[in-house]
């Protein structure tokens, strides 16, 4: 008896397990129909407005919701990171994933916040940046080793926002 119901334990377990990964391919087959392809880095990124942040990169998330992951590539997965804001964009330089490309003049809005999908912290604990990428927008979440540069980084992006120099 007691074998019958640990199979049934283990069972359910793994049904869990598919359904969870079935969930998240079907999100990213609907929104690959959706979101246009993201934008590629520039070959060569011009010299960085302000120190570059290290820290890690939580996810992307549609704006309207910061628990609606968006599960197309890796840009839904943590990862170890870089963030490097230039004339040209911001550029999260991820290790082990792709590099997140958020071109200048996508950029709507930038702020800190206490919740992205993947991550919920006390107050002002992540670094979000909004843009746009194609007519939708997202937000990006990235929580810095170092939080007392956070106020740098949104004056500079609320800057390059707003069209002008980021600084």
């Amino acid at each position: 008896m007691r074998i019958l119901l640990t199979l049934a334990i283990v069972a359910f377990f793994l049904l869990c397990v598919l359904a969870m990964w079935w969930g998240y391919r079907n999100r990213a087959r609907r929104q690959s129909t959706v979101l246009p392809a993201f934008p590629q880095p520039p070959e060569h990124l011009k010299d960085d407005l302000l120190e570059p942040a290290t820290g890690v990169y939580i996810s992307t998330t549609t704006a309207t919701s910061w628990q609606d992951r968006v599960a197309v590539g890796d840009v839904g997965f943590r990862a170890a990171a870089t963030v490097h804001l230039t004339d040209d964009g911001v550029l999260f330089d991820r290790e082990g994933a792709d590099r997140v490309w958020i071109p200048a003049e996508s950029v709507v809005s930038a702020r800190t916040d206490r919740a992205i999908a993947g991550k919920v912290m006390r107050r002002d604990g992540l670094l979000v940046v909004r843009w746009r990428l194609g007519e939708h927008e997202l937000d990006t979440g990235f929580r810095g080793d170092d939080k007392d540069v956070y106020a740098d980084w949104v004056e500079a992006l609320t800057g390059l926002a707003k069209g002008g120099a980021a600084k």
